[in-house]
């Protein structure tokens, strides 16, 4: 079956760094475009990053220029470097895989900054 698992987050200081990690398995991961999503007590899941399968990026405005997504096909997984962390950037992160017709969600990994 489709897993895709998140690792990487916890608690930071403002303007600290994290790195998110996705796992992925039971998909051809080549083929999907991933994103990661990420969502705020209160608040609607929005999307952070995407990458297409052929490498094409795409950012949020409130992170472009502080994080970075990158996938790496070898071995199914695709991180978000995180830098100059900001106390609204708190959520939960998901990682999401989506083909047409076809999307898949982790469970999410939990971002607290804080000082």
């Amino acid at each position: 079956q489709v897993q895709l698992v998140e690792s990487g987050g916890g608690l930071v200081q403002p303007g600290g760094s994290l790195i998110l990690s996705c796992a992925a398995s039971g998909i051809i991961f080549s083929s999907y475009n991933m994103n990661w999503y990420r969502q705020a007590p209160g608040k609607q899941r929005e999307l952070v990053a995407g990458i297409t399968s052929g490498g094409s990026t795409n950012y949020a405005d409130s992170v472009k220029g502080r994080f970075t997504i990158s996938r790496d096909n070898a071995k199914n997984t695709v991180d978000l470097q995180m830098n100059s962390l900001k106390p609204e950037d708190t959520a939960v992160y998901y990682c999401n895989a989506k083909y047409p017709f076809r999307a898949y969600w982790g469970q999410g990994t939990q971002v607290t900054v804080s000082s």
